[in-house]
């Protein structure tokens, strides 16, 4: 006769090698079951910012966690991007950036990489820059601008929001597209250059909506040329065509997009994508991103990665033709 003790530890043993061992992806908890830091690598206020924050409120909603978001200003975003490349790729540290994003990598030595540091997840919006002048400066249109600066090469001053710029940038680069030369004045920051236009301190100054938002609504700017399509201009201001459609082969626009730390498991990196693309259907965001001048702009998985590759190569062509530098 078997002893009942011993008879116990026989089922248990059975019970135990009958049951499956549970395989990491049963064994992790759904994501996010802590938690998430949204990392925006400006200082608060900003256009990162504001789409940040939204976009965190509904997935917070939505997900049952809380989205954090966190300022890392600095360097022109590098702080903030470098505190996230050194993250764990697990989900729970995500950056909200934009079009600046490629610029920086371009022109700054940083500890990170754009393609290799980082995996593009979601696009978030897009949005036009528009061509706006002093309204007492003679061209009304783009075909015009071009006709002067080609009469009067480095005649006309631009102003950016800073040397090595995303205004830099696309300023130069259209400069190439048209074949023109114009003179480059940096402010530090987008609210003097904006200040000096109105005050015909320059004539011209390629920018968003939201940069330029009282003078543009004031009509104390003329604007005469969108970058891109997509609209973007309050309703009181008449339409304006794009420069393409003006006769320059030119065309950029800017973007707002989220990125994880590399590595992110592909499982994930779908439940994150698709979690985003819900939040951008919501009604208010949409309003809160078109105060922005921005449009949601839900794209699939590999879209992003592909946009984000494309500018990278774009803008490292336009910084050795145009010798752009960074301050």
């Amino acid at each position: 006769m078997i002893a009942q003790p011993l008879l116990a530890r026989r089922a248990l043993l059975a019970a135990t090698l009958a049951t499956p061992l549970a395989t990491p992806a049963l064994a992790q908890a759904p994501w996010p079951n802590r938690p998430v830091r949204l990392v925006v690598p400006f200082p608060p206020g900003g256009s990162n910012d504001v789409m940040a924050r939204p976009l965190a409120e509904r997935l917070q909603a939505k997900l049952g966690q809380p989205f954090v978001v966190e300022n890392r200003g600095g360097a022109g975003g590098a702080i903030g991007a470098g505190q996230v490349a050194q993250a764990p790729a697990d989900g729970y540290t995500l950056m909200v950036t934009s079009s600046s994003f490629p610029t920086t990598a371009v022109l700054q030595k940083t500890a990170w990489d754009a393609e290799g540091s980082f995996d593009a997840v979601a696009l978030l919006a897009r949005a036009p820059f528009f061509l706006m002048t002093n309204p007492g400066f003679a061209p009304r249109d783009v075909p015009a601008l071009v006709a002067l600066a080609k009469a009067q090469p480095g005649g006309v001053d631009y102003g950016s929001s800073g040397a090595g710029g995303i205004n830099h940038f696309i300023s130069e680069y259209f400069c190439l597209r048209a074949g023109i030369r114009m003179n480059h004045v940096p402010y530090r920051g987008t609210a003097p250059a904006v200040t000096d236009l109105v005050a015909g301190n320059i004539q011209l100054m390629i920018t968003t909506v939201a940069s330029a938002n009282a003078a543009i609504r004031e009509q104390r700017v003329r604007v005469i040329a969108a970058t891109a399509e997509g609209g973007g201009l309050p309703p009181e201001v008449p339409p304006v065509t794009t420069v393409q459609q003006q006769g320059v082969d030119y065309e950029v626009a800017i973007w707002w997009g989220l990125l994880t730390p590399r590595g992110l498991p592909p499982e994930l990196r779908r439940t994150i994508h698709g979690a985003v693309n819900e939040a951008l259907a919501d009604a208010n965001l949409r309003r809160i991103y078109a105060a922005e001048g921005g449009t949601p702009s839900p794209v699939g998985p590999e879209e992003f990665p592909a946009i984000l590759k494309a500018d990278l190569a774009r803008w490292r062509e336009v910084a050795q033709a145009a010798n752009i530098r960074a301050e």
